[in-house]
């Protein structure tokens, strides 16, 4: 078991700076090897040579630009440019997961019946099919991105997601506001959400981990204003006016990355779609599962928490609107503070308890009765469901050995969360009944709560399964 333990730690100190999943990771990988060769003399591939000389001749290799690296040298790690992108990224990001934490709102809103008439299955589809789409979507936009199409792939997605924002302030049946906020909106989502990750790395090494905690915490703050928002306007304009308010909010906060984004360093090669030796990969695809389930159990909450507080008289119908950007608020710090935490200890000691924990709140929903419950119930798991979104690209660098695959392999994972949503919401609504006057939710909070006790299970065992009963040791 020390084999695959020694593997681990070693790639431990690449994560960060290739959690984009992007085909650059060999120039990230190149800059770092030569900084390292600069520090101590000698690579961890060439350990054995110890002279000075030896040292200084690889040294000077990253002068002339290792093969496949960036054309304008190392990433400057600062600079107006630098955090331009950061700027762009947080947009991207506050559109995209952003819009997709808001649903919770609009599951609430859509069960009230005054655009049309659903089961709670049926209408979480929306919000499933939306989230699947954003993760599914960006396993194709990969390549493309690879291929220096940034510009032409934040054009397209701004249009698709102003597009589809407007195209549902027009629906008054549920196939219209499935195609227009399901497939439209994920879509031009899915488009963006690569870049959105993609390009940090190609800007920052020594800083990577803030550089990528603050794009990512505008999803968070996306799942806070857009839902307040939405609440605020509808009662005074209506659903049709206070839709396009978000389309139109979307496209200010959109123009800035398209005005702002540039693509510094296009990979020599683009990255395939598809890597069959995944499945062959026992840790790689057992990790895979265990997100799956986990996100299965996430779903659950950020979908019903809202409807469920209404539904029960737990709040009133402002208070439950309100619950969702409580949740995300909570996210802020969960999507950035378990980053910096796994570099110290590690991933696999971070996410393990998380998710844990993630079950544990869920079920606590049962006994949960009155406003001060939910509202801290809402907190907690905002911050502890954020490692699901946080840490899972940096255990994908850890578990893939040939980072030339690691782009697709990043690829693919996502596209299996994707179906952990697709399961996790509609499976709640037909848990959760159509009979109004006996809805099951103790029924649905056991269903979320234990499939994420199941992906913390499956986690401990991929623990066990790279370094034993070893407790004190990174991973």
């Amino acid at each position: 078991m020390s084999a695959p333990s020694a593997t681990l730690d070693h790639e431990q100190h690449v994560p960060m700076s290739t959690v984009s999943g992007d085909g650059s990771s060999h120039s990230i990988d190149a800059e770092k090897a030569s900084k390292d060769l600069d520090r101590n003399g000698s690579s961890g591939d060439e350990a054995g040579e110890k002279g000075t000389g030896e040292a200084a001749q690889p040294a000077a290799t990253p002068a002339a630009g290792p093969p496949g690296g960036p054309p304008g040298g190392p990433p400057p790690n600062g600079g107006a440019q630098a955090w331009l992108q950061v700027l762009g990224g947080f947009f991207l990001f506050f559109n995209t997961w952003g819009v997709l934490n808001t649903f919770g709102v609009y599951q609430t809103y859509y069960e009230s019946g005054q655009l049309f008439t659903a089961t709670s299955s049926d209408i979480s589809w929306i919000g499933s099919i939306q989230s699947f789409m954003v993760l599914l979507v960006g396993c194709f936009t990969g390549p493309v991105f690879d291929r220096g199409y940034l510009r032409h792939l934040l054009i397209a997605g701004t249009f698709l997601i102003v597009f589809g924002h407007m195209m549902l302030s027009l629906t008054h049946t549920f196939w219209q506001a499935l195609l227009a906020q399901g497939f439209c909106i994920g879509i031009g989502g899915g488009l963006l959400f690569v870049p959105a990750v993609a390009i940090l790395p190609t800007y920052w090494t020594t800083k990577i981990g803030l550089a990528i905690g603050i794009a990512a915490s505008g999803s968070s703050t996306g799942g806070i204003i857009y839902p307040i928002v939405f609440y605020r306007l509808i009662s005074q304009i209506g659903f049709a006016w206070s839709v396009r308010v978000l389309g139109f909010m979307a496209l200010a906060t959109l123009v800035i990355p398209i005005i702002v984004m540039r693509q510094r360093v296009k990979p020599p090669k683009a990255r395939a779609i598809f890597d069959p030796t995944m499945f062959t990969d026992i840790p790689f695809i057992t990790f895979g599962f265990g997100a799956f389930l986990g996100f299965i159990g996430l779903y659950v909450e950020f979908f019903y928490i809202s409807f469920y507080g209404q539904a029960t008289g737990i709040t009133n119908d402002s208070m439950s609107f309100y619950l969702v950007p409580i949740l995300n608020a909570g996210s802020v710090f969960g999507r950035t503070l378990p980053n910096i935490l796994s570099d110290k200890i590690g991933p696999f000691n971070v996410i393990i308890p998380g998710a844990f924990v993630c079950g544990i709140l869920v079920l606590c929903n049962i006994t949960v009765h009155n406003l001060g419950g939910i509202v801290t119930q809402a907190l907690l798991f905002g911050f502890w469901s954020g490692i699901f979104i946080a840490l899972p690209p940096v255990i994908f660098v850890a578990l893939t050995k040939d980072k030339s695959k690691l782009g697709t392999r990043i690829g693919c994972g996502f596209a299996l969360f994707g179906c952990g949503v697709l399961a996790g919401g509609p499976g709640a609504g037909g848990v959760l009944g159509n009979d109004d006057r006996d809805l099951h939710w103790k029924s649905v909070w056991t269903f979320g709560g234990v499939v994420l006790l199941g992906a913390g299970a499956v986690f401990l065992a991929l623990r066990f399964m790279l370094v034993g009963a070893k407790l004190k040791v990174k991973v």
